[in-house]
């Protein structure tokens, strides 16, 4: 069931598809090379209709129909008879006029508008009005002489004048063929006779004017041969005692010629040897600055492009040895310069979280290092042994009037001769708080009073 409704499809599609191609086959109209297809009715645009000349087109039907314009040349006959000069003489100028359907597109038009459906005679008998009237006119506006003689002139004003008129009406003027023109006053053909005269006379006088010039043309050529026969004569024995005068000369000249040129072998056969011993010599020399010059110069070249390459090599060394401590150097300094740099920032800070107090900011560094100058103190002292140290006592001072021992006078000193933890401060110019104790007037009383406690 499926297959019999598909293959029915298919049918009626191919069915469908012949029909359209059939149908637009009948729509297309094709036009012959010999004629022009008009279509008429509705073209598009402003136009009534639009002519093809060649190719083809579709012409749809009920909207649009077409025909065609034959472009076979006519041939007509126009035997023009009494038409008036410029010099009211009138003349018969019986002619053959070539015409045509033109090509272009607006000839082409008004052909399709006015000659649509004109047979051949009424084209014919259109374009016959037309070229009689304008065949007139330009005979009316030449001379007769105009007319006879210059016909290539008379033919251009006739195509001047009737092409533009049948162009109007979709012609075009193809030949034009003037036969024998004539008129009814014979003005014509006594202009011929005249001329026929005139060339006849100046014939005769011509015939006369060469039977003169012959015979003057006769006793000139005899006069001529009789001397240039005697000039001749004169000539030949003047040739003659020439031409012994020049075998002797000839004669002389070879003798002269042969002692030159003997003379001549000789000093080149001198001159030869003498260049055969400078190229030798020449050749001698060269051989000797090839064996021992060209070498030394060659060792010489190869010393002093060897120096110069070391003292290059050495600038060079030089050169990158100085670019490099000047690079190290100014690595240094950058980083000197960013330290300081950093430190002055720093400090700046430091000084603005004071209150800009700079005495206020030394002390904030100084309480900073203090316990580094505390740790360098005790290590001052760290390493003294106090259980190895022997104090001899012999009671002198308590003799002399002194109220301690020897031994207290000795633990005083030593704990004087280290640099107190205040007297630090105030020479940093630097004064510690309260808790950190306090410096007494006599240093001496406060170490007997912690000796007395000790004891």
């Amino acid at each position: 069931m499926d297959i019999t409704y598909f293959g029915t499809t298919i049918i009626g599609f191919l069915l469908f598809l012949f029909s359209t191609v059939f149908f637009l086959a009948k729509l297309y109209r094709r036009c012959p090379s010999n004629k022009v297809l008009v279509v008429y009715g509705r073209v598009g645009g402003n136009k009534t209709v639009q002519c093809y000349h060649g190719g083809g087109t579709f012409v749809w039907p009920l909207i649009q129909g077409c025909t065609f314009l034959d472009l076979t040349p006519r041939t007509i006959h126009i035997p023009l008879k009494g038409a008036l000069s410029h010099q009211n003489i009138r003349v018969n100028v019986p002619s053959t006029f070539t015409v045509a359907v033109g090509l272009t597109p607006d000839i082409m038009n008004n052909a399709a508008v006015r000659l649509l459906d004109l047979d051949q005679r009424g084209i014919e008998s259109m374009a016959t009005e037309i070229i009689i009237g304008q065949l007139r006119l330009t005979v009316a506006s030449l001379r007769i002489e105009e007319i006879n003689q210059d016909r290539e002139r008379f033919l251009e004003s006739i195509k001047n004048n009737i092409e533009p008129e049948l162009h109007k009406i979709g012609l075009t003027l193809l030949n034009v063929n003037i036969t024998d023109i004539t008129d009814e006053s014979e003005y014509i053909e006594s202009i011929g006779k005249k001329a026929s005269a005139t060339a006849v006379n100046q014939a005769k006088v011509d015939v006369a004017e060469q039977e003169k010039q012959g015979d003057i043309g006769k006793a000139l050529a005899e006069r001529d041969r009789r001397v240039s026969v005697a000039s001749y004569n004169a000539e030949a024995v003047k040739g003659e005692n020439d031409s012994k005068a020049q075998v002797a000369l000839t004669n002389a000249t070879l003798a002269e010629r042969e002692a030159e040129a003997s003379q001549r072998s000789q000093v080149a056969r001198q001159h030869a040897e003498a260049e055969i011993q400078r190229a030798r010599a020449l050749a001698q020399t060269q051989l000797l600055e090839a064996e021992q010059i060209v070498p030394q110069e060659i060792e010489k070249r190869k010393i002093q492009i060897d120096a110069e390459a070391e003292a290059t090599r050495k600038v060079l060394i030089a050169r990158g040895d100085a670019e490099a401590i000047l690079a190290i150097k100014q690595a240094e300094a950058e980083g000197i310069q960013k330290l300081l740099d950093a430190k002055a920032k720093g400090y700046k800070q430091l000084v603005e979280a004071c209150g800009d107090d700079a005495k206020s900011a030394s002390t904030m560094l100084l309480i900073e290092k203090l316990e580094e100058i505390v740790k360098l103190q005790t290590e001052a002292i760290k390493s003294i042994k106090i259980d190895k140290i022997t104090v001899w006592d012999s009671g002198n001072n308590q003799a002399n009037g002194d109220q301690g021992s020897t031994t207290s006078n000795f633990i005083s000193q030593f704990v004087k001769s280290l640099p107190a933890l205040h007297d630090i401060t105030s020479l940093a110019g630097l004064k510690l708080p309260k808790f950190l104790g306090q410096v007494c007037d006599d240093p001496k009383d406060n170490v007997d009073e912690e000796l007395a406690k000790i004891k």
